[in-house]
């Protein structure tokens, strides 16, 4: 899953809300509930990676730019300095992503479930357990079993330590009592080579990076991380069914500056929620193996909050933070 084809498509969420909104409105900018207008200049959008996604979608929508600042570098600990010290003046809005959350929460600074404005989660998609022909398993009760009969010698890998692909397996590993070796990479594509070359025996990655290899016929998947079975995944069974409770999504969410007026972002997380309900918007997710959510700031401040309990924990666990004071 690529942040700026996430870009785009919250641009044209935010174009169709705003392009509705006008419609029903009196000409001019769009008003944010509070007698005034807005916006009446252009809008930052800010994103943890380089250049690469549309910056002027909204040009015509909202009468005003906006335009996608690109801050990489530091795993998003940049771009999240960036909106912290901005004005909380509706100007700026940063998409952020679970890559982020740890990072900050590794960095202890800048979480995002308590130094932002949450205005909406956008879209998630589910990571797949997957495993080649250095495991002679059709499903992941085998795998478990197999993994279980093997203790210490199975390898996975990752994309890099404590990135997404690797907390996935940290997760699944301790849920279901296994112990194998970590081979951390440099990205996802050399892992997904590995798996099916057969140097490496599984890993957890987004979907979007298995339609590349699953032409080989040597890549099997097990499992998707969502609890229950979605058209992302056709055919794969949740691995909850095998291991109950078990969930990772891979997401993407807006925030604002901490101090952003409460009506200001209620107003765009709603313009983004309708928008993401068109089908047009959620065929363009499908496209990137996604799911278009859209959620009020109180649901998206909840799954910060669970998330950071749930991955604070983890890296704990795994002795990346100090563990908590009793």
């Amino acid at each position: 899953m690529r942040i700026t084809l996430f870009a785009a498509s919250v641009l044209l969420a935010l174009s169709s809300a705003a392009g509705a909104a006008q419609q029903q409105a009196a000409p001019g900018a769009a008003s944010t509930g509070s007698g005034q207008a807005y916006p009446t200049r252009p809008v930052r959008l800010i994103v943890s990676n380089t250049a690469g996604a549309p910056s002027d979608v909204l040009g015509e929508a909202w009468g005003q730019q906006v335009v996608i600042d690109n801050r990489p570098g530091a795993t998003g600990l940049i771009a999240a300095e960036t909106t912290a010290r901005a004005a909380p003046d509706g100007y700026t809005l940063w998409m952020n992503s679970m890559t982020q959350l740890i990072a900050t929460l590794q960095a202890q600074r800048y979480l995002l479930a308590r130094d932002f404005a949450p205005v909406s989660l956008v879209g998630s998609t589910p990571f797949l357990i997957v495993t080649g022909p250095a495991v002679p398993v059709k499903s992941l009760a085998e795998f478990i079993a197999y993994a279980k009969a093997r203790p210490g010698q199975l390898t996975y890998g990752s994309s890099g330590q404590w990135g997404s692909t690797h907390l996935c397996m940290e997760s699944f590993s301790s849920m279901a009592g296994l112990k194998m070796l970590h081979v951390p990479y440099k990205g996802s594509t050399l892992v997904m080579s590995d798996i099916v070359a057969g140097h490496i025996h599984t890993t957890c990655t987004g979907a979007p990076s298995v339609p590349a290899f699953a032409q080989s016929g040597k890549l099997r998947t097990l499992g998707v991380t969502y609890k229950k079975p979605t058209p992302l995944a056709p055919g794969v069974p949740p691995v909850a069914d095998t291991l109950p409770g078990f969930e990772l999504l891979g997401w993407y969410g807006i925030e604002m500056p901490l101090q952003t007026p409460k009506p200001l972002v209620a107003r765009i997380s709603a313009d983004i929620a309708r928008a993401l309900r068109t089908p047009e918007l959620q065929e363009q997710f499908v496209k990137v193996s996604a799911e278009a959510v859209g959620s009020s700031p109180a649901e998206f401040a909840t799954f910060l909050q669970n998330e950071t309990q749930r991955w604070d924990k983890v890296l704990r666990e795994g002795g990346t933070l100090p563990p908590n004071k009793s």
